[in-house]
């Protein structure tokens, strides 16, 4: 097991939402701090968003902050299909920089990476904060087995953002996605995890212990990672 990952454990999704929203909240008070603004990237899904809306409630100076999503799929602003919407509903009101990284839904899913990559080199690197969850087939961000798998995980280290077709596609959202590459994720300063329930702890802690030779995207993202880890789970 990878020293630099620690587990922490909550007995319900109450507990859980308020500690994950706290250390992300700890992690943008630090940035801004140390370098007067934060850069954080988050993750969609249903499991993080009451965090999110707890984070929310926060006192943070939000107008140093800028929020983007970890991935996208490739679909139209205002889709409840895209997690930049959906984050905007909450942060953009407190005045945070939430940042499309899909600003059109474009036929051409390499482009939109090649796009996505280009915003994300104007911000100032690295993340401060990476939130990833993780899906019942073990993939992460959009990382998923495909054409584009290698490159995400693999690609050069100067690219954060690319383009990828998930293969096959997600049934209940069938679209190509934009993700963060493994390096864009494990440079950032710190890496958060928010996953619940019981099978997705097991396939987790299955995925880090296989190393860099897992089936499982979310345990080659982790693989050799060197910096520290929070994985925050409730049942």
């Amino acid at each position: 097991m990878n020293e630099e990952i620690e587990w922490w454990d909550y007995d319900d999704a109450g507990e859980f939402a308020d500690a994950v929203a706290g250390d992300i909240q700890f992690v943008i008070e630090s940035a801004i701090d140390a370098r007067g603004s934060a850069v954080i990237a988050l993750a969609g899904g249903k499991t993080p968003f009451p965090a999110y809306r707890k984070l929310s409630a926060a006192k943070i100076d939000w107008k140093k902050v800028t929020i983007v999503p970890g991935d996208e799929r490739i679909v139209p602003l205002g889709d409840p299909l895209s997690n930049v919407t959906q984050l905007a509903k909450i942060f953009l009101p407190k005045g945070a920089r939430v940042m499309p990284i899909v600003p059109e839904a474009t036929p051409d899913y390499k482009a939109a990476g090649r796009s996505a990559d280009a915003l994300m080199q104007d911000l100032h690197w690295p993340l401060d904060l990476c939130v990833l969850g993780m899906g019942g087939d073990g993939h992460t961000a959009s990382i998923f087995p495909g054409p584009d798998y290698d490159e995400a995980l693999n690609g050069p280290k100067e690219r954060r953002a690319l383009g990828v077709m998930p293969e096959p596609l997600p049934a209940d959202a069938p679209f190509p996605r934009v993700t963060l590459s493994r390096q864009g994720i494990v440079t950032a300063r710190a890496l958060l995890i928010a996953v619940t329930g019981d099978d997705k702890r097991k396939l987790l802690e299955r995925a880090i212990a296989q190393g860099p030779s897992s089936p499982y995207p979310i345990g080659r993202v982790l693989a050799d990672v060197e910096l520290p880890v929070d994985i925050h789970w409730a049942p």
